[in-house]
């Protein structure tokens, strides 16, 4: 029975072996704070929201937006930090809430726009195959 048990056991751990999960040792949480992209290297200041994803499609729910924001994004490729993003899928963010605001939609490393908002929102980002981050700075 012991052995039986033994078996089944090591069968369960290794049946995952050569799958698509990347592990927690991969992704932005993973990575030192030098390895991280400068949109999410300095703490948020007052009234700053930043938004991480390791994936799209991906909505941010709830987010309070009340002024004038300079909103940027930047996505990166932890594997390759130079990889150049022209050639890659559109990264695309809209906003959803009292009026549809679309952020971005651009095969770029980063971008930045302005926005006049008031109400909460819902960040949806639709598209993108990397990692990414959201920074809405106050103005």
């Amino acid at each position: 029975m012991r052995r039986g048990l033994s078996i089944a056991v090591v069968l369960l751990t290794t049946a995952g072996c050569g799958g698509t999960d990347p592990g927690p040792a991969q992704g932005p949480a993973a990575l030192d704070a030098k390895a991280r992209p400068a949109l999410a290297r300095a703490p948020a200041r007052p009234g700053e929201v930043i938004l991480r994803g390791d994936a799209s499609p991906r909505v941010h729910r709830g987010v309070a937006l009340h002024g004038t924001y300079l909103v940027r994004f930047q996505q990166f490729a932890p594997e390759d930090p130079k990889l150049d993003f022209s050639g890659e899928t559109p990264f695309v963010a809209t906003l959803r809430g009292p009026r549809t605001v679309p952020l971005f939609h651009a095969a770029a490393a980063h971008g930045s726009r302005r926005v006049r908002l008031d109400g909460r929102y819902g960040v949806d980002v639709s598209f993108g195959d990397f990692p990414y981050v959201l920074r809405f700075t106050p103005q």
